[in-house]
């Protein structure tokens, strides 16, 4: 078994199957989107034919969007994927923000939850997509006042209560929506069916991977994540890579891999941060190259999978840099990367 062609196949960064961003996201169940900007090239890069946009048109409409889900953190997924996984992500969720507002000595009752969100409903049922400073501006209209901080978080509660998805993409800035008006609607599904679902689409999209793996991806206990193993048992291959069990989907690809190539990854990309461990990517000598020690990654070149260097855009000019030690022994390939996102910007 090699891990590291096979999660490059799966996670269709080599040979990527499909043509539009929307299949992507749905593919891989949840990618991170911290950085608004750069999440756009995440989703790109796995398409046959990177456009800036044609992502713009599935965000839009809808079929892909962004939200604080699992681990609390932002991520885009498949609109219709968005409620069963709010559903099961929803009071993990909850636990972890209700921490870190009480770290901040923040306290929100019930009645000024449901009083701020009944305005954030009205605007955005006349107005269809905003910015957080057009929140503002709709609470001073009403005489109300409250910190850019108490703020995010009225705009946090308001996801996890499945008022507010993604609006319209900004060049700069996230936009809201209402979840009622900006996604379709689909039938519910039972807790159980959810799991499942969550556990064929990881190791699909993700394999190998180990049980570990999985629980730190999706956030859930690890009761449930076992749950939703067993239950696609038969459909999951075990094999053991230097004395420890991986999993990958019986869908999952295993051949099609192409030596040589270089890949431009973009912060935060689920190629690393997919993974509780990102030793198969990364050499223990460039871990601090590839992400801080306080959940911080930064764009990194892979060659055959593995980091190699770091990158950066600005201006339509892309910059590399390479870690010691290293080299590009596939130049033509990272030209090749280089061109493919730039063309990506200009469509």
């Amino acid at each position: 078994m090699n891990p590291v062609s096979q999660r490059l196949l799966n996670q269709q960064l080599i040979c990527p199957q499909f043509d539009s961003p929307h299949d992507v996201v749905a593919w891989m169940g949840a990618m991170q989107g911290q950085e608004y900007k750069m999440m756009r090239w995440a989703v790109g890069m796995r398409t046959k034919r990177p456009s800036a946009e044609a992502f713009g048109k599935d965000y839009n409409s809808g079929r892909i969007v962004r939200a604080h889900l699992f681990r609390t953190t932002w991520q885009l997924v498949a609109g219709e994927d968005f409620r069963w996984m709010l559903e099961l992500c929803r009071n993990s969720a909850l636990r972890g923000l209700a921490g870190w507002m009480h770290q901040n000595n923040i306290s929100i009752p019930q009645a000024e939850q449901e009083s701020i969100q009944q305005i954030f409903h009205d605007l955005l049922s006349e107005h269809h997509s905003a910015l957080k400073t057009d929140f503002a501006t709709a609470l001073l209209d009403r005489g109300i006042t409250i910190d850019d901080h108490r703020l995010s978080y009225h705009i946090r509660l308001a996801e996890y209560s499945g008022l507010l998805c993604s609006g319209d993409l900004h060049p700069q800035k996230p936009s809201y929506a209402l979840a009622s008006f900006k996604l379709p609607k689909v039938p519910p599904i039972s807790t159980e069916e959810a799991l499942v679902k969550l556990a064929r689409t990881y190791f699909r999209s993700h394999g190998p991977a180990t049980l570990e793996d999985f629980v730190w991806w999706c956030g859930l206990n690890i009761g449930d994540c076992r749950k939703g193993m067993d239950a696609i048992r038969h459909e999951l291959i075990q094999e053991r890579w230097k004395g420890l069990p991986f999993y990958r989907h019986q869908d999952s690809r295993t051949r099609g891999f192409r030596s040589g190539t270089v890949t431009l990854l973009p912060p935060y990309d689920e190629y690393l941060i997919g993974y509780k461990s990102r030793h198969l990517a990364v050499h223990p000598d460039h871990m601090h190259r590839t992400h801080s020690g306080n959940g911080i990654f930064w764009p990194v070149i892979l060659q055959d999978g593995e980091a190699v260097g770091n990158w950066s855009a600005s201006g339509g000019k892309v910059q590399t840099a390479l870690f010691p030690t290293e080299s590009i022994v596939n130049e033509a390939s990272l030209l090749s990367q280089i061109e493919a996102y730039k063309r990506f910007l200009q469509r």
